[in-house]
């Protein structure tokens, strides 16, 4: 096992935690890292410099990790994964076995990722593949995105979209199925959108009281994508 002298770990938190499945058992952690309470990396594993986790993240054998990179607590980064520079995975997250996750990504709060098309058959498991989420990709709260998916670089995705087919870059995308509804470079203007609360907590509030947009404003690709995007 191989640990930077500045890694900040919290009590209760296991470095190298032994992997079955793997005969390299070298964990490789950078410069900076900071462990809160509960996170387990296991062995096998390559990550860079400044990796800062919430509480109870695990981070299996066999992934590669950039620098500056933040998991958030109760994640899981499985087996296998490959993630990028800066990339910010919220809490609550599941990163299946085989994910790649381009540099400058997030993942919002509960955001689920799949690898198996077909679980419990073999010939699945034989082929068994994350997606891959392009650089810059934004993911909303309680995505949900299915194998073998290219989401593409810079891409926004809707609350509560389940992904099931390949996204162009710079697209916004939302619902069950996931459509591409937009461009990112043509959302409205999120000040004309909202207005201060100075009464509550929650110290903005939509301008006309709901997502939607009054203007109906189309983009370029002939629909409003003012709407149902919040991460």
């Amino acid at each position: 096992m191989t640990t930077h002298p500045t890694v900040n770990a919290d009590p209760g938190v296991q470095i190298g935690y032994p992997a079955a499945r793997v005969a390299d058992q070298e964990l490789v952690l950078g410069d900076g890292a900071r462990l809160r309470s509960g996170t387990i990396l296991y062995a096998g594993s390559r990550i860079g410099d400044r990796f800062e986790t919430g509480h109870h993240v695990v981070v299996r054998e066999q992934c590669e990790i950039a620098d500056d990179v933040s998991v958030w607590s109760n994640s899981v980064i499985d087996y296998g994964c490959r993630i990028g520079a800066g990339v910010k995975i919220h809490t609550n997250c599941y990163v299946a076995q085989y994910t790649e996750i381009g540099p400058g990504a997030f993942l919002a709060p509960g955001v689920t990722i799949a690898n198996d098309l077909y679980p419990g058959r073999a010939e699945s498991a034989e082929v068994m593949s994350g997606p891959s989420i392009g650089a810059g990709a934004q993911l909303g709260v309680n995505v949900t995105v299915l194998p073998f998916v290219r989401i593409g670089a810079n891409c926004l995705v809707g609350a509560g979209s389940v992904v099931t087919r390949d996204l162009p870059a710079g697209t916004v995308a939302f619902g069950n199925p996931a459509r591409v509804r937009g461009l990112v470079g043509e959302l409205e203007d999120i000040s004309a959108r909202v207005q201060p609360d100075d009464a509550s907590a929650s110290r903005y509030r939509f301008s006309n009281g709901s997502a939607g947009s009054t203007a109906g404003e189309k983009t370029g690709l002939g629909v409003s994508v003012t709407m149902e995007v919040a991460g």
